[in-house]
C-alpha cells in the first residue's frame, strides 16, 4: 500500500488524468519485476545452500529452507500484484482510449450540427421536390424539340407506297409504247445465207469421187 501512496500521493486531491496514471502503473510493474527476478535469485541460493548442508550441517539446511519459503512467499504476492496491475493498466488504457474517441465524436456531433445549423429537413424535401420538377420539365421540353415541327402534316405511308406503284406502273406502259410493232424491226436484222459454204461442198464432191472408184473397182 505504501507503495502506491507514494506514487499516486497517498490523500492528495490532486487530479490525475488517466496518462499519469498508466504512466506510473508501468513504473511499479517494472520495479516489481525486478524484485521478482531478484527473489527468484535469493529462492535459488537459499536451495543450493540447503542442498550442500543437508548432511553436513542440519540446522544452516533448515535455515536456508525457511528463508527460501519466505522468499517465496514474498515472490507469489508479486505476482499477484503485478497480475493486479496489468488489469488496472488495460483498464485504464481502455478508458483513456474510449475518452479520446468519445471527445473526437463529440467534436464531430458539434460540426455536423453546425453544418446542419441553417438546414431543415422540411426545405430539403421541398427543394428536392422541385429539382424533381424541373428534371421533368427539361424532359418535356427536350422532347418537344426534338420533335419536328412546322415541315407539313404526316403522311400515310401506304398511301405514298401506293402512289409509287401508280408511277411504276405508268413508267412501265410508256417502255412498252416506244417499242411499237414485232415486224418493224425485222427488215433491219441480217438475211439469212441460202447458198451452201464452199468447203462443205469441196467435201460432198471428194466423197462422190470415192464412192465411183470403189463401184468401178468392183465391176471390174
Amino acid at each position: 500500500m505504501s507503495i502506491f501512496k507514494s506514487l499516486f500521493g497517498g490523500k492528495n486531491k490532486e487530479t490525475i488524468t488517466p496518462q499519469d496514471a498508466i504512466q506510473k502503473l508501468s513504473e511499479v510493474q517494472e520495479m516489481l519485476m525486478k524484485k521478482s527476478a531478484f527473489l527468484e535469485k535469493k529462492i535459488d541460493g537459499e536451495l543450493a545452500t540447503a542442498k550442500k548442508n543437508g548432511t553436513k550441517n542440519k540446522r544452516v539446511a533448515l535455515q536456508a529452507l525457511k528463508r527460501k519459503k519466505r522468499y517465496e512467499k514474498q515472490l507469489t504476492n508479486i505476482d499477484g500484484t503485478l497480475s493486479t496491475i496489468e488489469f488496472q493498466r488495460e483498464a485504464l488504457e481502455n478508458a483513456s482510449t474510449n475518452t479520446e474517441v468519445l471527445k473526437v465524436m463529440g467534436v464531430a456531433a458539434k460540426a455536423m450540427k453546425a453544418a446542419h445549423k441553417d438546414m431543415d429537413v422540411e426545405k430539403v424535401h421541398d427543394v428536392m421536390d422541385e429539382i424533381a420538377d424541373q428534371q421533368e420539365v427539361a424532359n418535356e421540353i427536350s422532347e418537344a424539340i426534338s420533335n419536328p415541327v412546322g415541315f407539313g402534316e404526316d403522311v400515310d405511308e401506304d398511301d405514298l407506297l401506293a402512289e409509287l406503284e401508280d408511277l411504276e406502273q405508268e413508267e412501265l406502259d410508256e417502255q412498252l409504247i416506244n417499242i411499237g410493232p414485232i415486224s418493224e424491226g425485222l427488215d433491219d436484222l441480217p438475211s439469212v445465207p441460202t447458198a451452201e459454204p464452199k468447203a462443205n461442198k469441196k467435201v460432198a464432191v471428194a466423197d462422190d469421187d470415192d464412192d465411183m472408184k470403189e463401184l468401178a473397182a468392183w465391176a471390174s
